[in-house]
């Protein structure tokens, strides 16, 4: 699943700092596990029966929103029960009957979200077929079976699909709704004749029957979990291609395959490249991309074995208004879930602890498949980014390790989190580099091998990896996933001798707000170089270590940014880096500053320490590099909130370091330009109008206004961008104006976009009067989130204060999956630390004592924010004064 994560709740707490302790405990260390079976694996239903087939056949009825089922379940009595025990959700049941058994008495747990059926007498071991008359709901958000509708020239539209991951199959099918009761499905359908049913399988037949009805059969799926099952109905259009023996095919809305052909070629590129890696072939007939109208909380796309689901902003390109990070985030996105084809579909973990083996690899797959493919985006860059995301998350002692035991649905989802993608890629992506990439895809293709069909968990990786290797790295896998927190590398002395630098190293442990923290133990590999000399590498263990570079110029630590820790110099050697960043590779630079930015205001060295990088930054830098100093810059504005005077001498420091950038890379593209100069081209015109700069504001003003007779006056790829500054700044008038295109747009697409800018208005006013506009029906129901957390991103108090009054309204309009974390992560913006106090009275009041989590988090980064205006803005105000501002 592409998981997303609340855009406010993600930027604050990737730049929080230290702060005041919250209510939480430490997280747990894990134990390791072996492999597992169907006596130790974790489940909520009683182990006496197991599942091997579901025969699903039903009728769905989109205008009542609503259907009528029956499934035969094969299973088999392990022990003898009168009683089978399954999960349900939502259904409401007719009859349940063995045949030669006879009916059973039925009662459900909507708490425990089960259906028990009771036969008169005990059954005995052996296999049965359980038959089930049942009925359902078809939901408005994305969980269970659930209908979009969108706007089309001929009127308003309602397609119908499924989202089942993590435990919502159960609102479809009674079922043993957990990863490790896999089993195959055969699924019928009842359509009304001329609508295109979807499934994991080809359709084997169609039936007419008659009244505008046809009986659609789907080919039975090879053995999988419930939550990978999937079910599509609509007006589609299909586009395929051959690719590696399978047919791959993109499923659009009818008139919209051309707006899937860059990702249809993607698909098709990458099925034989992945067959190749993972030494397993494809083992379907045939993968759909499928792309729908509407928006998720939780996700963007999700995996389902044959049948990926995406929402139409991670699958389409609209040349009017898709940019060239549009075209990037769609082959990232479909090379992410194409990889969980095989790492969460073919091998799926046992239970939702090992969530990671899932999300972690599939995003370090996603970057692999990124480097060979494009490698002109430099997406190794980008893979520093998701580090920083992981640690900002995992230096606070709210964090969680990897690998981490969970009980719960709610807990389950709120498992899909920075820690279990960035930090699982992070921790991949080190361990890759420690034993080399021919010897990790050796590992990777045999516990493929080995476990296909099959359940896992992470030590049956780690066997294979070890095995192909040749050198241990359980105990540093071990290190990295069974415990929380980032290690601290400081160098404590460097001395040159003979052309040589020695360097000693000590591990500590970095963190936002346990400055005291008795650190925690990792092995940590580590690789070094010298600016004009040689690299080395070392395993640090016991707290110490050492290491010998060719060379005496500055070394720097954790070279290539494979490690998963930070690095400080020390005064006298960080000078010496700083003298040499402009000759650094781009990827040591972008490294180099999250480290200085992150620990500069955590406390470890001055803040403004990350300012004088970016003085000595060259303009002719990678575009990655300048657009991470932009993004600091706009960070830092947004801390001087409420302190005009401060912000005022800043804006002029940050504008006069942004501006002859924006100048040397114009507002129009240049013929062959990379993709990440046009990137970047947009990031500055967005951080420059986010900071008020007048020539920008003005020239996006005077573009909307051109743009109404003037075609070419927005290209299709800065649409986005300069819409964004204008609706930032927006007055009433001009809010109104991008209303009335929004409700006369019919391509979803850039409606959905249209109707979110109305919620990004610095005017309070504006923003209020979005956040009542989202609880009406006129955006859509699964746009109402997107504009209520756009708010949130100016406006947290008042966003958070606002839900929470309109709390069933709002949780109305959220995926079942993401209510827990969506109220309190409107606040987590704030820098107010009242607004911590009532985050977590908010969770106190209205979650489950097990699922306070996310609350617990967005509470954090307040205190964190708070910390951070109080104890670093000093500095950075005094910097600015000697600056110039």
């Amino acid at each position: 699943m592409r998981h997303l994560l609340s855009s406010t709740a993600a930027a604050v707490l990737l730049l929080a700092a230290a702060g005041a302790p919250v209510a939480a405990l430490a997280a747990p260390v894990v134990k390791s596990a072996a492999s597992p079976t169907a006596a130790t694996v974790t489940t909520q239903l009683p182990r006496n029966v197991r599942p091997s087939h579901y025969d699903v056949a039903f009728t769905p009825d989109a205008d009542k929103m609503a259907f009528t089922a029956k499934v035969k379940i094969a299973i088999e009595v392990i022990e003898p029960t009168a009683t089978v025990t399954l999960q349900a959700a939502d259904l409401t049941f007719a009859k349940a009957e063995i045949a030669g058994v006879g009916a059973a008495a039925i009662k459900t747990d909507d708490e425990a979200q089960t259906a028990s059926f009771t036969f008169a007498k005990p059954l005995a071991k052996g296999k049965y077929v359980l038959a089930i008359d049942y009925s359902g709901k078809i939901y408005t958000q994305a969980a269970g079976l659930f209908a979009l509708d969108y706007e089309t020239e001929a009127g308003k539209k309602r397609a119908i699909y499924t989202q089942f991951e993590n435990s919502d199959a159960r609102r479809f099918i009674p079922s043993w709704d957990e990863p490790f009761y896999k089993a195959t499905f055969s699924v019928e359908a009842t359509v009304p004749t001329g609508q295109m049913a979807l499934g994991n399988m080809p359709i084997a037949k169609t039936t007419d029957l008659g009244n505008g009805k046809s009986l659609v059969k789907f080919a039975t799926s090879p053995r999988m979990s419930t939550y990978l099952l999937f079910f599509g109905l609509g007006e589609f259009d299909r586009a395929t291609v051959k690719a590696a023996g399978a047919d791959v095919g993109v499923v659009t809305k009818k008139g919209d395959t051309g707006k899937a052909q860059f990702a249809l070629k993607a698909a098709a590129d990458l099925l034989p490249w992945y067959n190749d890696y993972f030494g397993v072939p494809y083992p379907l007939p045939a993968l759909d991309n499928i792309a729908a109208p509407g928006r998720s909380q939780f996700f963007s796309a999700m995996e389902n074995w044959g049948a990926i689901f995406y929402f139409e902003y991670a699958l389409l390109l609209d040349p009017k208004i898709s940019s060239q990070t549009d075209n990037q985030r769609v082959f990232t996105t479909v090379a992410h879930e194409m990889a969980h084809q095989w790492f969460g579909d073919l091998v799926t973990m046992a239970w939702w602890d090992d969530l990671w083996l899932n999300e972690g690899f599939a995003s370090w797959m996603e970057g692999r498949a990124t480097e060979h493919f494009h490698p002109e985006w430099n997406s190794a860059l980008a893979a520093v980014g998701g580090r920083e995301y992981a640690m900002s998350l995992d230096a606070l002692q709210t964090t969680h390790p990897v690998v981490q035991h969970v009980e719960t649905v709610e807990q389950a989802s709120q498992a899909f989190d920075g820690i279990t993608y960035q930090k699982g890629e992070a921790v991949i992506r080190m361990l890759e580099a420690y034993v080399g990439p021919d010897a990790w895809r050796a590992g990777v293709r045999a516990y493929m091998k080995k476990h296909a069909h099959g359940n896992t968990v992470s030590d049956d990786l780690w066997r294979e990896i070890e095995a192909s290797a040749g050198k241990p790295i359980t105990d540093i896998a071990h290190d990295f996933t069974l415990q929380p927190g980032v290690p601290l590398i400081t160098v404590t002395n460097s001395t040159c001798s003979a052309g040589k630098t020695t360097l000693d190293l000590t591990q500590g442990e970095f963190s936002k707000d346990l400055p005291n923290k008795t650190p925690l133990a990792w092995r940590v590999p580590v690789t070094v170089k010298a600016v004009g000399g040689g690299e080395a590498k070392t395993l640090v263990t016991g707290g110490k270590g050492s290491v010998t570079v060719d060379g005496c110029g500055p070394v720097i630590v954790n070279a290539g940014q494979s490690g998963y820790f930070r690095t400080l110099y020390g005064p006298t050697r960080f000078s010496g880096v700083v003298s040499s960043f402009a000759k650094l590779p781009a990827i040591d630079q972008l490294g180099v500053m999250s480290d200085v930015w992150s620990m500069g205001l955590s406390g470890y060295q001055p803040a403004t320490d990350f300012l004088d990088l970016a003085n000595v930054t060259p303009a002719s830098a990678d575009p990655q590099v300048l657009s991470k100093i932009a993004g600091v810059f706009e960070t830092i504005d947004a801390y001087y909130e409420g302190m005009p005077a401060e912000r005022a001498a800043f804006r002029k420091v940050a504008l006069a370091r942004l501006n002859p950038l924006l100048a040397a890379v114009g507002w129009a593209p240049k013929a062959g330009e990379p993709d990440t100069v046009a990137i970047l081209r947009g990031e500055l015109i967005g951080a420059l109008g986010g900071m008020g700069d007048a020539a920008v504001v003005a020239e996006a003003n005077r573009r909307f206004a051109a743009d109404r007779t003037d075609p070419s006056a927005i290209p299709g790829p800065l649409r986005k961008t300069i819409l964004a500054v204008v609706a930032a700044h927006a007055d009433a008038a001009t809010w109104d104006a991008i209303r009335a295109q929004a409700q006369a747009e019919k391509t979803p697409l850039i409606r959905s976009q249209l109707y979110s800018l109305l919620a990004a208005a610095e005017d309070e006013a504006l923003a209020r009067k979005a956040l009542e506009l989202a609880l009406t029906t006129e955006p859509g129901e699964t746009l109402s989130s997107t504009m209520i957390s756009r708010v949130a991103g100016n406006h947290p108090d008042m966003a958070f204060d606002w839900a929470v009054a309109n709390k069933d309204a709002v949780n109305g309009k959220v995926d079942s999956s993401s209510r827990t974390r969506f109220i309190p992560g409107l606040g987590a913006g704030s820098s107010n630390p009242a607004t911590a106090e009532k985050i977590r009275a908010y969770a106190v009041a209205n979650l489950a004592e097990g699922s306070r989590k996310e609350a617990e988090k967005s509470a954090a980064s307040v205190i964190n924010r708070a910390k951070i205006r109080q104890d670093r803005l000093p500095a950075i105000t005094e910097w600015v004064k000697k600056t110039g501002g």
